[in-house]
C-alpha cells in the first residue's frame, strides 16, 4: 500500500463514496423485509422483448456493436420520437446508444463541462448528477423542489443563472418527487435557456410513466430548443429491464460527436444482444405504453392508500414509480431514523430522501421514498405490515 497521506480516492468523489441504497438493501436481506426502497420492478418486461434478446444471442449478436449503436435501434429511437412527440431526428447523426441513461448522463456532463462552469440542477435529484458534475470539475447550483407540491421555483432558477452557467440539468418526470413539469414551466425554462444561451440536458427515463392525465413534454420539442437540448432516455424503466443498461442520447450532431468522444473512454460499447431487443420494444403499439402507465397508476393508488392508512403524510406523484412521505406524522423527526427502524417495526424498507438533497438538506430531512413498481401481492403484504405503524410508537426517541 502507498504510504503517502494523500487519500486513494479522487477527492471529487470522496463525498459520494458511500451509499444509503446498499445499506437499506442489506438491511432488507438481514431482516427479511420487503424492499420498497430501490427502484426496479420485480417482474420482467414484455415477453416479445425478452424473446428478441434471446434470439439475438442465438443469432450471434454477441460481439462489439457499432460505436453509435446498431442501426436498427437508432432507427427505432428516431421512430419513437417522431411517433410520440413529432420530433424529427436523423438516426445516423443525431442518436447515440449508451450503457444506460447513467452513462449517457456521465458522458454528456464530462463532454460538455470544464472546470469553472456552473450547472443548475433541480434538487432533490438522482445521486449520479452530483458525482459527475464534481468529476467534471464544474460547480452545481440547485433549485429546490419543495413539499408539498414539488413545483420548480422559476424565480429561483432565474436568479441562479450567471455568466458562468453552462447548462441546466432537468429531470421530468422527476425522481424522487414524481413531479411532471408542466407546459408553462418548460416554456419558461426554454425561454431562459435561449435568453442566456444555455445547454439543457434532459433526463426523460420515466417519460412513459405518467398518471392522472399528466403529459410528458420533451423540452427539445419547444421552439428554439432542438438545437440546444440533449435528450436522454433508456429502455430500463419503460420495458422493465433495468439490468440491461440500454440508454440513448438524442441531440444535434455536434453534441453527439462531443458526447461520443467522452463515451468511448467509458464503456465504448455494450449490450449487443439487448440493442435489437430494445428496438423491438420501441416498436410496440401505443396500447403497451398506455397499459404500462395505467397499471402503475393502479399500483401507486394501492400503495398510497396503504401509506395513508399507516398514518403517514403522503405526496401523490404525477409520474415515475416513486412515492414520497413525510415521517413526522408517525412520530419521527429524521427519515434516516425512520428507515432504519422500519424493517424491525414492520418488515418494510424505504429510502430516506435526504440522500437526494445537498444544498437544502433540511428540505429532505423528514421525507422518505417508497417504490411501487412491485407485484400486487407484494404491495398488499406491504400494506398489511405497514398497518402496524398506525398508533404505535417509534423505537427510541424517533
Amino acid at each position: 500500500m502507498p504510504t503517502s497521506d494523500r487519500p486513494l480516492l479522487n477527492r471529487a468523489l470522496a463525498p459520494f463514496s458511500t451509499g444509503i441504497f446498499g445499506e437499506m438493501s442489506a438491511l432488507a436481506v438481514r431482516t427479511g423485509s420487503l424492499n420498497l426502497g430501490q427502484g426496479f420492478p420485480d417482474t420482467d418486461g414484455p415477453q416479445v422483448v425478452l424473446d428478441a434478446a434471446k434470439a439475438a444471442i442465438d443469432a450471434g449478436h454477441n460481439q462489439y456493436p457499432p460505436a453509435y449503436g446498431i442501426a436498427e435501434l437508432r432507427t427505432a429511437i428516431a421512430y419513437h420520437q417522431k411517433d410520440f412527440y413529432q420530433q424529427s431526428l436523423d438516426p445516423d447523426t443525431e442518436i447515440l446508444v449508451t450503457t444506460g441513461a447513467t452513462e449517457a448522463l456521465a458522458a454528456s456532463l464530462l463532454a460538455l463541462l470544464e472546470p469553472g462552469d456552473e450547472v443548475i440542477a433541480f434538487e432533490p435529484y438522482y445521486d449520479s448528477y452530483v458525482a459527475m458534475i464534481s468529476l467534471a470539475g464544474a460547480t452545481r447550483r440547485n433549485v429546490t423542489l419543495r413539499a408539498p407540491h414539488f413545483r420548480p421555483d422559476l424565480d429561483q432558477l432565474r436568479a441562479a443563472i450567471n455568466n458562468r452557467t453552462r447548462l441546466i440539468l432537468l429531470n421530468s418526470p422527476h425522481n424522487p418527487t414524481g413531479t411532471v413539469f408542466s407546459a408553462d414551466e418548460l416554456s419558461e425554462i426554454a425561454r431562459l435557456a435561449i435568453e442566456y444561451d444555455l445547454i439543457v440536458i434532459t433526463d426523460e427515463v420515466y417519460e412513459h410513466l405518467t398518471f392522472d392525465g399528466a403529459r410528458h413534454i420533451p423540452l427539445a420539442t419547444l421552439p428554439g430548443m432542438a438545437e440546444r437540448t440533449v435528450t436522454i432516455s433508456s429502455a430500463g424503466k419503460t420495458f422493465g429491464v433495468t439490468g440491461w443498461k440500454i440508454g440513448w442520447v438524442c441531440a444535434p450532431n455536434a453534441f453527439i460527436e462531443a458526447i461520443r468522444a467522452a463515451k468511448q473512454y467509458l464503456t465504448y460499447v455494450s449490450g449487443a444482444p439487448f440493442q435489437p431487443a430494445a428496438a423491438v420494444g420501441l416498436g410496440l403499439p401505443h396500447e403497451y405504453f398506455e397499459e404500462l402507465a395505467a397499471d402503475l397508476q393502479r399500483k401507486r393508488d394501492r400503495l398510497y392508500t396503504a401509506l395513508i392508512d399507516a398514518g403517514l403524510t403522503v405526496f401523490k406523484p404525477q409520474g415515475t414509480y416513486f412515492m414520497t412521505v413525510d415521517v413526522r406524522s408517525v412520530g419521527y423527526q429524521d427519515s434516516l431514523d425512520f428507515c432504519r427502524d422500519l424493517p424491525q417495526r414492520c418488515g418494510v424498507v424505504a429510502i430516506p430522501s435526504g440522500v437526494f438533497y445537498n444544498d437544502s438538506p433540511q428540505q429532505g430531512k423528514t421525507l422518505a421514498r417508497f417504490a411501487f413498481c412491485k407485484q400486487d401481492d407484494v404491495l398488499d403484504e406491504a400494506a398489511r405490515r405497514l398497518n402496524s405503524l398506525a398508533g404505535s410508537k417509534p423505537s427510541g426517541d424517533g
